[in-house]
């Protein structure tokens, strides 16, 4: 499956939009360059999975609404781990990437 940044792109502004929050306010949340979110939004920057991780939940989504279209995880326990997810360093967030990755194959 390619993912196609510029509906990503899409999908971020038009969840940005329909909260009513500026750029500014979204990056903020997310803790990321005012620019970077444009360029995102515009798909000319390539988001890795950290800032994926980020912009959902400073626009109180799931990252499938923006990789995929549809928020495939409504239940609470899905953000109570995008919430854990959300404040972890750039090495954090390998660690529990790679774990994710070993419970999923073990179990």
């Amino acid at each position: 499956m390619e993912l196609d940044y510029q509906e990503i792109g899409r999908r971020i502004a038009r969840r940005r939009k329909e909260l009513g929050l500026k750029q500014v306010q979204v990056c903020e949340a997310a803790g990321i360059n005012d620019k970077y979110l444009s360029c995102i939004e515009r798909a000319t920057s390539i988001p890795s999975l950290e800032v994926i991780m980020k912009l959902a939940s400073a626009l109180d989504t799931t990252p499938d609404m923006f990789l995929v279209g549809t928020v495939l995880h409504e239940d609470a326990e899905w953000r109570n781990v995008a919430e854990i997810l959300h404040g972890m360093s750039p090495k954090q967030l390998t660690t529990a990437k790679s774990l994710l990755r070993w419970i999923s194959q073990e179990l």
